[in-house]
């Protein structure tokens, strides 16, 4: 069985709607509550948007010195975006504030476009993030509506290929292995641009976390039934 004080490293499969901390606050109530303790380090190894969901890994007890080694795992993602409009968020979370041409995009455009973004890439992080800046995260001030620069990271991307394009309803699907620090969010708005059009996100799968696959994790209700046998 676990031996959460001595350290675990569990892999989860984040559930719609939660963010990362949502998952490792239930994980700690729980795992604690469990063994009857106040206290217990848990940390997990990279954000992962509330509107999307996947492989996040959950490090517990002495295992939380990991975190820092993890998070340069490579990641893989699976991500729809609608080509044509626009979000301040770039996702779901807020509502289109622009709509753009698509008449000019068609599938040859696309397996023009989407190669170029392979390799190193410089990319400006979405506004709506949980980068900080001067100890507020950039998505506080966003929510305010205040404007505070991000600086261009960066970044690379091992490989991008087109997996599905429905030319009617201009929605584009792309898998993605990339580096940490990349956000797929921002890597959808500079699609568009490309694109000489708009794009946002309407679905985000993490397929991947270094060797571990989302096939390989748990759901929170797996791991919670584990918990209390």
């Amino acid at each position: 069985m676990w031996d959460f004080e001595e350290g675990e490293v569990l892999a989860f499969d984040k559930p719609l709607h939660w963010t990362s901390f949502d998952l490792v606050a239930k994980v700690r109530y729980s795992v604690c509550r469990k063994l009857g303790k106040k206290k217990l380090k848990v940390g997990h190894s990279g954000t992962l948007d509330p509107l999307a969901t996947g492989v996040v890994i959950v490090c517990t007890g002495k295992k939380t010195k990991l975190i820092d080694k993890l998070q340069y795992d490579v990641k893989e993602y699976v991500a729809t975006m609608q080509l044509g409009a626009t979000t301040p968020s770039f996702d779901m979370e807020k509502e289109v504030d622009a709509t753009y041409p698509t008449a000019h995009i068609n599938r040859d455009l696309i397996d023009e476009v989407i190669p170029s973004f392979q390799g190193e890439q410089w990319q400006t992080p979405p506004m709506f993030s949980a980068i900080q800046i001067n100890g507020k995260r950039a998505y506080e001030f966003a929510r305010k509506g205040e404007e505070v620069e991000l600086k261009p990271r960066l970044l690379v991307i091992d490989e991008i290929e087109v997996t599905a394009f429905d030319e009617q309803k201009m929605q584009l699907t792309i898998r993605v292995v990339c580096s940490k620090g990349t956000y797929i969010r921002a890597l959808a708005r500079d699609i568009g641009e490309r694109l000489k059009s708009g794009a946002y996100l309407t679905a985000l799968r993490r397929t991947r976390v270094g060797g571990t696959r989302a096939g390989d994790c748990m759901t929170i209700e797996e791991f919670l039934e584990q918990l209390n046998k």
